[in-house]
């Protein structure tokens, strides 16, 4: 049968998805880019999935037929993709929000909801399943590098039977209690080896603060272990939480250095997303800065973010309630205008003020937006996280200089088991 036979009552009106697809390109003057295959489908009732006042709502009733979803390019080119589980519309996120916030309407309504979903979250990570079964071994530490005002050491700690955390600690060369920042790593180029992530612990490290960073799972070291592939997988959520907790346990027990009372947590994009869920995890984190990540309506794109379904908690949560209570500690989100932060100024980051308020904590909380950036951890970036953390644990802004800073080769940050 033609497609044209097709399309009328008996043939449920069926027409091929590549015509559909071009008629609508040619009412709305767009045009659309694809991640699927859509070589011979076929869209039954397809003329009438068209709604002529909306090309979006068209857009919904023709890929939802084949779980597919759409995004917005720009004003002229959208894209056609497969349906992600984390990430929606950002209307979709408002009414998210929405939602949320009709829960809680006073401080009490929102720690009742706020300790059930934390309760929740931890379950449904299976974090303390794996808590038990570590071996508490002691680490192997490299010898301390001394450079320009702070030291690394490189640390590797058994965690599981035969499975390692990698990491590096930044520390200043000053004596005293410091403040520890532990800092989980996002998916640039590079890993935790990367310039970016050395001058800024670096930088950290010689303004006073010990910043610890490690490897995601299955990348740097800890690729040598699980393999490159074992990144995407759910265990890497917990995994890179787990490490985490590790290493904080680790500083605080054997570290005479740290003061206990200025525990940060600072990491970009991914890492901003296990910022986020650290501060869920441990209540021990007095200051957070999580970078370019914040979005109602996108939960992270890599299973180690969003492997576990920690996002269903609650009957349904997302990483700005998750975020929210870490109120009233101090905290800073930093946007920008060209990922999925976007929305952080007019979203995101009032749905956080309004937790705040029910503290009267206003002024612990910030948000740096760079319109004009896009995702990555740059310079402005950095520069307002040190901004954030020499207010919040006193840091020395006089020692605020990143070429004083050394940066080496991967090598020299790893433990070459």
């Amino acid at each position: 049968m033609s497609a044209l036979a097709q399309n009328n009552y008996s043939g449920h009106f069926t027409r091929s998805l590549h015509d559909v697809m071009n008629a609508v390109g040619k009412k709305w003057n767009v045009s659309f880019k694809y991640n699927v295959d859509t070589t011979g489908r076929q869209l039954p009732y397809a003329d009438f999935r068209v709604r002529a006042y909306s090309l979006e709502e068209s857009l919904n009733n023709i890929c939802k037929y084949f779980d597919f979803n759409w995004w917005k390019q720009d004003d002229r080119v959208y894209k056609i993709k497969p349906y992600e589980y984390p990430r929606r519309h950002t209307d979709e996120g408002q009414q998210m929000l929405t939602y949320l916030s009709s829960l809680y309407h006073n401080r009490i309504e929102f720690e009742n909801r706020r300790d059930s979903v934390k309760r929740e979250v931890r379950k449904r990570l299976e974090i303390d399943s794996y808590m038990e079964k570590l071996v508490h071994k002691s680490p192997i530490l490299s010898k301390v590098r001394k450079y320009d005002g702070y030291t690394v050491q490189n640390i590797c700690i058994e965690t599981l039977p035969g499975e390692h955390v990698f990491g590096s600690i930044y520390s200043p060369v000053t004596k005293g209690k410091h403040p520890l920042i532990i800092c989980p790593d996002g998916h640039f180029n590079g890993g935790r080896y990367r310039k970016d992530e050395q001058l800024r612990l670096g930088t950290l490290a010689r303004m006073g603060a010990i910043c610890v960073d490690f490897d995601l799972y299955g990348w740097g070291e800890s690729e040598s272990e699980y393999g490159k592939d074992s990144h995407q997988t759910d265990r890497a959520h917990v995994i890179q939480a787990l490490n985490a907790e590790v290493l904080l346990d680790y500083m605080l027990k054997n570290r005479k250095d740290v003061d206990k009372t200025r525990i940060g947590a600072n990491g970009g994009s991914g890492g901003g997303t296990h910022t986020i869920l650290l501060t869920v995890l441990d209540d021990r984190i007095t200051a957070a800065a999580p970078t370019v990540n914040l979005a109602s309506h996108f939960d992270g794109g890599c299973p180690c973010e969003s492997g576990k379904p920690v996002q269903l908690s609650g009957g349904g949560t997302c990483n700005p309630e998750l975020l929210s209570f870490f109120a009233p500690k101090p905290l800073q989100v930093v946007s920008d205008g060209g990922d999925w932060t976007a929305s952080v100024p007019t979203l995101e980051f009032p749905y956080i003020q309004r937790i705040y308020g029910f503290y009267e904590a206003q002024n612990m909380l910030s948000n740096v937006h760079l319109p004009n950036e896009r995702h990555d951890y740059g310079i402005n970036k950095r520069n307002a996280n040190y901004e954030f953390f020499i207010k919040v644990f006193g840091l020395d802004r006089s020692k605020w200089d990143e070429n004083k800073v050394t940066v080496v080769y991967p090598e020299v940050l790893q433990t070459h088991l």
